[in-house]
């Protein structure tokens, strides 16, 4: 459906996440990836929402030379707790200190996603609340020993491990914490 709809575009999606890429195919989207390093720093006073939609845009902005028929899709994620964004950790250690602030609270997953082309750009989002159980530090430790949390951001994976087991309770999209919100990327590229 979507493929047919989108039969004259050339779709470009920026992003080295395999979550992201798994998604598109699943969509069952003819597209390409293309990767441009950009380095993701955002102003201060920026806040949810407001910062995933700043990055996704600055992720866009490297692909300078759109022609008539591309549409490129660059998205980011950040997990929202306490008034503070939660990034990809840097190390280890990192990524302990963050899941062990998450362990017992509630946080926000907030995704945005561009949709550019020569002539116009539209940026979306979507929120999900997340609800942890308290996490041990053994728990904490067995899932940084034993997966990748150093490229997701908050250092965890929803569809991984730690998903199966600390998350009590959750409101809004399952996909939007696993890096997309398929069902809105979906109703902007049919509205096209």
């Amino acid at each position: 459906m979507l493929r047919e709809k989108l039969k004259n575009y050339n779709v470009i999606l920026a992003s080295k996440s395999p979550r992201r890429q798994q998604f598109f195919k699943e969509l069952d989207l003819d597209f390409s990836i293309q990767l441009k390093e950009v380095e993701e720093i955002y102003p201060k006073e920026l806040k949810g929402t407001e910062i995933t939609d700043f990055l996704a845009d600055l992720k866009s902005q490297p692909f300078l030379s759109l022609q008539d028929t591309d549409l490129l899709i660059t998205s980011d994620t950040i997990v929202w707790l306490n008034n503070k964004a939660l990034g990809k950790p840097k190390d280890e250690q990192e990524a302990f200190l963050m899941l062990r602030e998450l362990s017992g609270k509630k946080h926000e997953v907030i995704t945005s996603i561009s949709i550019k082309s020569k002539s116009f750009q539209k940026i979306i989002n979507d929120t999900t609340a997340v609800y942890f159980k308290e996490l041990s530090d053994e728990e904490i430790n067995y899932y940084i020993k034993n997966y990748h949390p150093l490229d997701k951001a908050g250092a965890y994976g929803i569809q991984e491990w730690i998903g199966f087991i600390a998350i009590n309770k959750m409101e809004g999209s399952y996909f939007n914490v696993a890096g997309l919100p398929v069902h809105k990327l979906y109703k902007e590229l049919m509205n096209l």
